[in-house]
Parts: structure tokens; sequence; C-alpha cells
């Protein structure tokens, strides 16, 4: 019982101290190890130590109760009797737990107890939210019926065995993870489905290499023991919750015979998840299963997936809210949401709320210096790197100090390290390799580019992936991989053809931001901060990427477009834009919101060479717009889409699928494939929905040069049927073959 107690609990009591108590708490203890002649603790790790590091001071000096012992003494002297009573409260529900008749509902109960505890402890400190305020957590009614929700089908009542929770990095899934599983240990949630609940981080679980799942079960149990017979005897009573899953790089595609039904039975991390994902190891169990985006897609197809719900982050009044909250004047309020509004890019961005806070206050902090906020907006790569120089740069300097500007570097190569190696949590082993010294960590910490990982000792994660991303790529902008200390580190040549391809699917950002620090505006920034012109040989390097994609029919077809698209987008260079897009004779794209509809039209509308061009615009081109401004602007953009039909003069292949059509959207297009240059020879159309009369569309079949129709997935009527039958017969009709 005190072990499982002092593993949690002397940590939450420190934390209850304010900044000047904890100091006062410091005196009293020294004065305990003098006056008591206490096994010695080095004053000076005692002065520097954090909460948590003086807690693992005493566990690891003293034995448990007299690190508690001390603990009370000084909590009396300082009058903080709340903390004495709450704490004897706390230990008597332990003792209480432990001594239940451990049957199988007891075993659960224990098992719920802990993990109370544990969430309490983990919520409190990753969220940074004080103690007593999750202590006194209350979820709603909303609450409850949103998370049973994501797990009962109301149609049927029947719980569906694998959930996605999909949404890009830092938008709240882990959060939303942590409070369901929260919710379930008080009792309030999923009581008579659930038995058991058991969390795995794949950041941890990747670590593991080897491991059965009998053994993820035991590292959550509470003691030594688990009962994993009885864990493991009602399958339908289990939920499992996989968080993260984009960490392991697994796309599930193992062949039968290497999965694994045994739970017992050892096995490399990536087989372990496959088994359970593709539902071999335990099928009567639930997956609720957080990825991003990109993971979801690569494995949707792979994994019989019951329900998958998107994570959005902030609305556009929440992101108002916060704005407002910065700036006092309602005026400059507008003013500046609006430059956000306007960027597409920037406003998604400004959904997940750690990166909605870095807008704001960079916004902020430029508007205090007098300078235009207009230039950060202008790219997203413009607000990442306004926002981490500035950490850097002295408000009244010309330049940061030597300083400074070391542990920026040692930054960037960090950052580079991790995006070659997948690694997100780092050591302090890793931090000094690349330059960052302890000495450096504390600057670090307070200026919050790094963050210390709270669940281990002495690990450190960037701020949000992203700014790991941006930091990576200023990297080479100021060495070759050549000189990093690790050889995992590769060219950007390299970087660039794996981004393009989406070989690292985690790779967000990336290569966009080394075409964005490439814009005129982002040199100077660099040049003022480093102190010197840094040289051209990323520009060369990319151009060299661009000659190699123009030879390779076979690599146009593996690029995906729109990070081609993205990546020129940030660098805003017109004349580079058009030796780019002149390289490629066929690209293929997704385009799922706004953003990517903006960037597309910005790209295709420079094309010129262009014989295959392959897209999916899903909703985006169906969906009501309340903002009439970002409407007329998504027209003018489609417009500039299509307008490739008729700029690039030998294009012969069309595929639109997955895509709805609106009106005005279809009317658009029909024009430009009627335009008398368009030289259209297949036209593809595989599940698309026009929502609209169709007539014109079998006016297009019409066109003499077409001579191959495809129209998989898309549904016809009766009459649209009739209608097809008439056009194919009539003389001026060619199409040769039609699907």
């Amino acid at each position: 019982m005190a072990s499982f107690f002092s593993e949690f609990g002397l940590m939450w009591y420190l934390e209850e101290l304010n900044k000047k108590e904890f100091i006062k708490f410091k005196e009293f203890l020294r004065q305990e190890i003098l006056q008591l002649k206490l096994k010695q603790i080095s004053w000076t790790e005692v002065k520097k130590a954090s909460r948590e590091d003086l807690a693992n001071l005493l566990l690891k000096h003293y034995e448990e109760k007299q690190a508690w012992d001390t603990t009370f003494r000084i909590f009396q002297k300082m009058n903080r009797k709340d903390l004495i009573e709450r704490a004897g409260r706390e230990i008597a529900d332990v003792v209480g737990f432990f001594s239940l008749v451990l049957t199988d509902s007891g075993h659960s109960k224990f098992y719920q107890a802990h993990l109370k505890k544990k969430l309490t402890h983990d919520y409190a400190r990753k969220f940074n939210i004080k103690v007593q305020h999750c202590f006194k957590q209350k979820f709603t009614q909303d609450d409850c019926e949103h998370f049973e929700n994501l797990l009962i089908s109301k149609a049927t009542g029947k719980k569906p065995h694998t959930v996605f929770l999909q949404g890009v990095a830092g938008i709240g899934k882990s959060l939303m993870l942590t409070k369901l599983m929260l919710a379930w240990s008080e009792g309030v949630v999923f009581q008579n489905k659930f038995s058991y609940i058991f969390y795995f981080c794949c950041q941890d679980v990747k670590k593991l290499k080897r491991a059965s799942l009998a053994e993820l079960i035991s590292r959550e149990w509470p003691s030594a023991s688990a009962p994993i017979a009885e864990i493991l005897s009602q399958p339908e009573k289990l939920l499992f919750v996989i968080d993260s899953l984009e960490v392991m790089e697994c796309d599930l595609s193992e062949r039968e015979s290497e999965l694994c039904g045994n739970c017992t039975e050892k096995q490399p991390v990536n087989v372990l998840l496959s088994s359970l994902l593709r539902r071999k190891m335990l099928p009567e169990s639930s997956l609720l299963i957080s990825a991003t985006p990109e993971t979801f897609e690569k494995m949707e197809d792979r994994v019989e997936c019951t329900n998958v719900k998107i994570i959005t982050g902030f609305n556009e009044s929440k992101i108002k809210m916060y704005f407002r909250s910065l700036f006092q004047d309602r005026n400059r309020t507008q003013e500046i949401f609006s430059l956000v509004r306007e960027n597409a890019r920037l406003f998604t961005v400004c959904q997940v709320p750690v990166l909605c806070w870095m807008a704001a206050t960079s916004l902020k902090k430029e508007v205090e210096k007098g300078r235009d906020p207009v230039s950060i907006c202008r790219r997203t790569t413009s607000l990442y790197t306004t926002h981490i120089f500035n950490l850097f740069f002295p408000q009244h300097a010309h330049s940061p100090s030597k300083k400074s500007q070391d542990q920026l570097q040692g930054l960037c190569s960090l950052a580079a390290e991790g995006v070659w190696t997948d690694t997100f949590v780092f050591s302090k082993e890793a931090l000094r390799r690349n330059g960052i010294m302890d000495a450096d960590i504390p600057t670090l910490l307070e200026i919050r580019i790094l963050e210390k990982r709270k669940e281990s000792a002495n690990s450190y994660i960037f701020l949000h992936p992203s700014i790991q991303e941006v930091c990576a790529a200023i990297f080479y902008l100021l060495k070759s991989h050549v000189d990093h200390p690790s050889q995992d580190v590769k060219s950007i040549e390299t970087l660039m053809f794996m981004f393009l391809k989406k070989v690292k699917v985690q790779w967000n950002f990336l290569g966009c931001f080394i075409f964005g620090l490439l814009h005129e505006s982002e040199q100077k920034k660099l040049e003022a901060v480093f102190g010197h012109q840094l040289s051209q040989e990323v520009k060369h390097q990319l151009c060299r990427c661009l000659e190699t994609i123009s030879d390779s029919a076979e690599l146009q077809e593996q690029i995906d477009g729109m990070k081609l698209f993205y990546c020129l987008f940030e660098m805003e260079d017109e004349a580079f834009l058009v030796q780019a897009m002149n390289c490629v004779e066929q690209i293929h794209f997704v385009a799922k919101n706004y953003s990517d509809i903006v960037a597309a039209a910005y790209c295709l509308k420079h094309c010129s060479t262009l014989k295959k061009l392959s897209f999916s615009t899903q909703n985006v081109l169906s969906e009501e717009h309340s903002n009439s401004a970002c409407l007329e602007k998504l027209h003018l953009c489609w417009h500039h889409m299509c307008s490739v039909l008729i700029s690039s003069k030998d294009i012969q292949v069309l595929q639109v699928k997955d895509t709805n059509l609106n009106e005005t959207a279809f009317l658009v297009l029909y024009n430009h494939l009627k335009y008398p240059s368009c030289t259209l020879k297949v036209l593809v159309v595989n599940n698309v929905t026009f929502l609209c009369d169709n007539h014109l569309f079998f006016e297009l079949i019409q066109n003499q040069r077409l001579q191959y129709l495809n129209l998989s997935l898309t549904f016809l009527s009766h009459s649209d049927v009739k209608l097809l039958c008439d056009v194919l017969n009539q003389a001026g009709c060619n199409i040769e073959k039609l699907m």
C-alpha cells in the first residue's frame, strides 16, 4: 500500500504549495536535516529541485514512512493542516481498497481506484491543471453522453469494436481520452460495459521493441502481479485505448500468417498492435484509437472501423475569444483576427490550442514593437519563425547573444535528429549530444520552446511537434547533414522526396518550412538572428530535386500533389513556382478543406505541361459557407484550379473521384472542359455526386475527342442511364471504352 500511494502522492502535495510556500518548505527541510541529523541530502540539489525532483529526492534518500513523516512535520510548521488531513483521507481510501477481498469484481474495483489516482496525477501534470481542480472534476450529463456515444451505437445499442479519434497533433485527442478514462474510473460511464480499460501510449510502447499483450497490461497494473487469466477471461469487457498510433509508423501490412493471437507470446510491438487492430487477438474486445488524419488514411482500408470521430479543436468563436483576451482594444482585436482569418492555413493552425496561443502572443509582441502584423500572417512559416526568434532575441538588442545563438542552433540540431529518428521525447544525453548543456535547459524551459515531459524525469519535448519541425528545417539552412553528430540525419534531397511521397506520415509541415525559409523576408530574419548571410545551396538542392522529378514519370506518380502545392505556396516565389510546376506531367491530390483548394489553385494556374490530372475535393465544393468573402474566394480558386485544363495544351487524362459538386462548381468545370482547346481523351468520374441537374455532364461525353469514359462508383438513375445510352449512340460520340 505504501509504495502505491508514495508513487503518486508525495509530489501531489508539494504541488499544492505556491512558489513562496515551496521555498519555505525547502528551508524547513534544511532545518530538519540539520536538527534531526537525517541522512544528508545535498542543499544544492534541494535548492534547485522542482516539486517532482524534491519528491524523488525524499523517497530516494529516506524510507517512505520517514519521507512522509518529515513532510507532515513541515506542513504542520507551515500551518497547512488541510494537506495533512487530506493525505490522511487518501491513505485511508487506499487501505480500504487493499482490504477488499480480491474477487473478480474486487480486482476490477482495485484497478479502477488505481487508474483514478494515476489519471488525476497525470491529468494535472500533463495538462497543467491544479490538483485540487482534478479532485473537483465533475462530469456533466453532456460529457457522459458524449463519451458513451463514442463507443455505443444509438441505433442498435451495441458496442462497436473499433473507433478512431482522428485529429492533427496537439488538437486535444489525448486530453479527450484521459477525460473518458477518468470518467470510467469515477464510475459515471461504461460501468456495465467494461471491467477494465487499458491505456497504451505508442511513444512508450515503441521503446519496448518486443512485448506481449499480457506484459503491456501488467505495466498498467498497480501491483507486481496482474491477474492476467481473470482479466482476459471476458475479452468483451475490455477496452484498449491506443494513443498516438502515428508514432508506431505501422501500416498494418503484415501477412495474416505473421499476426499473433496468443496474448502471452512476445512479438515485435508493431506486430502486436497489428494483431489487435486486425482482430487476430481478442477480437471481442473494443478499441479506441487516436491518430493523425494521414495515419488513418494510410490504414483505413485495413482496419474494420465501426466509427470515426474527427477532433477539430478551437472553432472560430473560441479563437476570436482567445485573441480578444490578449488585445484589449476591440477594434485592434478585429483587425488582428481578420488577418488570421484571411489566411486559411494559418487559421487551421490556430484550431490547435497551444498554436493559437503561439499565434496570438507573437502577433501581440509585434504590435507592441510597433511592427506591421501583416508580414507575420503572410504564410505559416512567418508565424513560426517570428515566434521562435522572438524567444531568443532580447527586446532592445540588435542581435541575440552568442549563447542564445548556440542554444537555438543546438535546438535545431536536436530537432533534425528527432524528425529522422521519430523521436519526440529527448533525454539529457540527446540534448548534450546536440550541443545543449544542462545549464541551458532552465532557459529553454522558461521561454517555453521545450517542456519537461511530466510522465518521466529528465525527459524533454518541444512545445508542439510542428515547432520541432520548423527547428529541423532551420538546421538545413545553417548546416549540411554531414555536419550533424547523428548519421541518421539524411540529405535535404532525401528529406524532400520522403516528404513529397508521404513516406513519414508524421511529417506535417517539414518540407513546407524548408521552402518557406527560402523566402526573402525569412532569409533576412535568419541573417539577423545568426549574424551572417546564409548559403544558397539549399535552393540549388531543391532545383536538383525538381530536375529528378521531371525525368521520372514513376516518381511523379508517387508524389502527393498537395504536399508539393503547400511547399511552393509557402515559398511564394513565382519564378520558382513556374519552374516547379512545369517539371510535372502528371499530378494527383486530395483537397480536404478550403485551405487545400487555395494552395492547389495557387500552383495549378501556373502549370502548362500537365498531361494527367487526378483529384478529389470531397465535400469542399458542396458545403455552405456563412462567410460570403470565403465563398467568393473559394469560387475564384476553383476557377483557377480548373484553368489548368486550358493552360496545359496537351492534357489528355482527367480523373475526378470522391467528390460532391454543387451547381456552381460543376458549371465552372463544365465550361473549362467544353473550351475548344481542351484536348481531353480520358475522363474518369469515380464516386462523384452532382448536386444539380446533371444533363450538362452528358453533353461533355459528346466531346468528339473523348475516347475513354469510366463512371465506376458514380450513381446513375434510370433516366441517367437512358440519357447515357442516347449519347453513346450518337454518330458524333467517339467513346471506344466504357467502364
